[in-house]
């Protein structure tokens, strides 16, 4: 995981340049050599931690979008197949949404998912992304998506060609899994609690939770997975981990569904407790022609459980000019 970095008081939530390069180091196992590392400045002023790999010009843009408590780096496999993959046919873009990672803090009232959405377009018209693009989105990240495809056509300064949505949900969190906390009055609660509590005091409320994943080391997967998940508990501000809880329980884009035309690839894990199949099976049966593929061993952590899944989701859903690199529809079938 990226540690999360202190940046330079100049770019901390101020007037300034859209763009500042160079000032944010990460850490990627991936390598990604020749990234373009740099700070984009949102409308209202949070600096962003922005990657940015790739020709300007190339055929197709994929961009990762992280979820609740993690941040870019828990996309480290999918980058670097990417990258070896496509190689310069393909430009990469990931980031840190704000209060994660590298990005800045934000108001706590600016934790909502349609300002991540409005996140998102900034980055994507800073960055000049233009031609087929292809989102990436697990949990919060895929929320995110949905939200950006649900804005007027005139607020999204790119359409989508392609769309991953990974353990995620078009709404209803509140009925179903371990997120129907979300309908009761503990996230408004934490909210007050926040805002007069300093953070060690309820970072202490998650040592049992890391003192049972750190038990929970193993191997291969299970280690992965832990140890992703332990460092998401320990380095994530409970301003942030908090704040977005009840723009969680209000979120619904069910409407959006209907719009989207972009190639679409939904995937869900079957010991998901968070965001559970059903969810999966209500973004397939809403947006025309998607493919749902549910990997029956995985939790909510598909992008570290089932790597190759994703990797052949995202490869299917690039249409590159003149490839045929699509994934087989057999193989995907077979996930689970």
């Amino acid at each position: 995981m990226t540690a999360p970095t202190t940046l330079p008081s100049d770019l901390q939530n101020n007037a300034g340049p859209a763009v500042a390069f160079g000032r944010v180091r990460f850490r990627h196992r991936s390598g990604r050599p020749c990234a373009r590392q740099l700070l984009v400045r949102t409308g209202d002023g949070v600096s962003l931690a922005v990657c940015d790999t790739g020709p300007r010009m190339a055929e197709h843009t994929v961009v990762f979008l992280h979820g609740l408590c993690l941040n870019q780096a828990s996309w480290d496999r999918q980058i670097g197949y990417v990258l070896g993959r496509y190689g310069r046919s393909v430009r990469v873009i990931s980031y840190d949404h704000r209060g994660h990672g590298g990005s800045a803090a934000a108001p706590i009232s600016t934790y909502r998912i349609e300002q991540l959405a409005d996140d998102l377009a900034r980055v994507l018209t800073v960055l000049d992304v233009t031609g087929p693009v292809t989102l990436v989105g697990h949990s919060m990240g895929g929320m995110t998506a949905l939200a950006y495809l649900g804005r007027p056509a005139a607020e999204r300064p790119v359409e989508v060609a392609g769309l991953v949505l990974i353990a995620t949900a078009a709404g209803k969190l509140a009925e179903r899994g371990f997120a129907r906390l979300l309908a009761t009055p503990a996230p408004a609660a934490l909210v007050g609690l926040v805002e007069h509590t300093p953070a060690y005091a309820l970072h202490a409320l998650a040592g049992p939770v890391c003192a049972t994943l750190s038990r929970w080391r193993g191997q291969g997967r299970s280690a992965t997975v832990a140890a992703t998940l332990v460092a998401a508990l320990t380095t994530t501000p409970v301003t942030t981990a908090v704040g977005f809880l009840p723009g969680l329980r209000a979120y619904n884009h069910y409407a959006t569904l209907g719009s989207i035309r972009a190639r679409t690839v939904v995937i869900s894990g079957g010991a998901d407790a968070l965001t559970p199949p059903s969810h999966a099976a209500d973004l397939t049966a809403g947006i025309c022609g998607a493919t749902h593929v549910h990997v029956g061993y995985a939790g909510h952590m598909l992008p570290q459980q089932a790597p190759h899944v994703i990797n052949d989701a995202i490869r299917q859903t690039i249409a590159l000019v003149g490839s045929a690199e699509t994934a087989s529809p057999d193989r995907l079938g077979r996930a689970g």
